[in-house]
C-alpha cells in the first residue's frame, strides 16, 4: 500500500531534509511540499493525501491552526523544534512528534506507525453494518449502500465496485468484498466478478448481462448459475 504525503515547511531546508527521507522510505510517495500553512490549505482543496508532515510554527498560520480548519484532516506527524507543543499536538490526534533535528531512523518509525494505522483501517473499512459498506478511495472513508451496489471487478491489487452513478476502485481483494456482502444478494459469478443478483437482466451462454455490460461466467461455477436461474433467484425483479 502506497502512502502519500504532503510536506510542509517554512524552512526551506526543513523541507528539503524531508523531501530526501521520503525518497528513502518504502511505499512512501511525495504528493507536495508547501512552505506556509496557507499553501496547504489550498493544496488540501485540491489533493487528499494520507499523510501531513506538518511544522507547528509558521507564518500568518501555525500548523496547529490548520489541522484544527480541516472538518478530516489526514494523518498527521508534526515536525518542529519546539517540544513544548506535544501535548496540543497528541490532543488534536496526531500520529507522532518528531523534533529536529530529525534522524532518519526516527522519521522511518513514524512513518511506520502512520502505515500500520492505515493498514488496520483498511481492514476495518469493511467492518458495517449489512446495509452499507465503507471502503478507502482516493484516500477518503467513503460509505456505499450495498443496494447500490451493481457488480464489482478484480484487477490486480485493485477493486472496481460499480453503482448506478459511480465507479470507485479501492485497495483490497475482492474476495475480502464479498465476504462483507450479504451472500443472498451477491453471488461470484466468475473469479474477478462479484454481481448482486437483483441487478442481472438476462443470462446468455456464458455471459450475463447487466444493462449493456457483459460479465463472464466462470466454467466452476457455470452449473451453479444456471442452477439458480432455474429456481428464479437471479432473474426475479
Amino acid at each position: 500500500m502506497i502512502t502519500r504525503c504532503l510536506i510542509v515547511d517554512d524552512e526551506p531546508l526543513a523541507r528539503e531534509g524531508l523531501e530526501q527521507y521520503v525518497q528513502k522510505m518504502p511505499g512512501l510517495e511525495l504528493t507536495g511540499s508547501c512552505q506556509s500553512a496557507i499553501d496547504a490549505l489550498a493544496f488540501l482543496q485540491k489533493e487528499k493525501p494520507d499523510l501531513l508532515f506538518l511544522d507547528i510554527q509558521m507564518p500568518e498560520m501555525t500548523g496547529l491552526e490548520l489541522m484544527k480548519a480541516l472538518p478530516q484532516p489526514p494523518k498527521v506527524i508534526f515536525t518542529t523544534a519546539y517540544r513544548e507543543f506535544a501535548v496540543e499536538g497528541f490532543d488534536l490526534n496526531a500520529i507522532d512528534y518528531l523534533v529536529k533535528p530529525i534522524s532518519f531512523e526516527r522519521f522511518a518509525r513514524a512513518v511506520q506507525k502512520v502505515q500500520q494505522r492505515l493498514d488496520t483501517e483498511q481492514t476495518e473499512s469493511l467492518t458495517a453494518p449489512a446495509d452499507h459498506i465503507f471502503i478507502k478511495s482516493d484516500g477518503q472513508i467513503i460509505k456505499i449502500p450495498v443496494s447500490d451496489i451493481i457488480y464489482a471487478e478484480s484487477a490486480k491489487d485493485y477493486v472496481f465496485i460499480h453503482t448506478p452513478s459511480k465507479r470507485y476502485m479501492a485497495l483490497l481483494p475482492l474476495k475480502q468484498l464479498e465476504e462483507n456482502l450479504p451472500d443472498d444478494k451477491f453471488m461470484r459469478v466468475h473469479r474477478s466478478y462479484l454481481v448482486a443478483t437483483a441487478a442481472v437482466d438476462r443470462l446468455e451462454g456464458n455471459l450475463l448481462y447487466i444493462g449493456k455490460t457483459k460479465v463472464p461466467i466462470s466454467r466452476s461455477l457455470h452449473d451453479e448459475i444456471y442452477q439458480k436461474v432455474i429456481q428464479g433467484r437471479l432473474l426475479e425483479r
